[in-house]
């Protein structure tokens, strides 16, 4: 898959063309009692078309990450899916607020220190 990276979309989709056509003529020739070694290729072929796919869709996801960085808003099959739980609670930002009330209890009522441990 790292040959097929380094191509383009033009050269990846002629790729494909290419596989799929190699495809239909091995399904015809299965039809027509071709020989073993046409129908053992099917699959390799199968597996050739589905990784070129997958090198598209990421290169395809890769650049709608790259554009959406630093939106407000990402759409939901980019966002990171963690777990439901993870994606709800409190940030950190969240998480270190205080209210006014509690801020004044912390000015005014400093935790003690003592010199001898407990």
């Amino acid at each position: 898959a790292h040959e097929l990276r380094k191509k383009t979309k033009a050269e990846l989709m002629k790729e494909l063309d290419d596989l799929k056509t190699e495809l239909t003529t091995l399904s015809v020739a299965r039809v027509t009692q071709g020989n073993a070694s046409k129908l053992s290729k099917i699959k390799v072929v199968r597996k050739s078309i589905a990784r070129v796919l997958t090198v598209v869709n990421q290169i395809q996801r890769d650049n709608l990450k790259e554009f959406y960085k630093g939106a407000k808003y990402i759409p939901i099959d980019l966002r990171e899916k963690k777990t439901r739980a993870i994606r709800r609670r409190l940030n950190k930002f969240e998480k270190s607020r205080k209210t006014l009330r509690q801020q004044k209890k912390d000015t005014n009522f400093p935790k003690k220190v003592y010199a001898v441990k407990a």
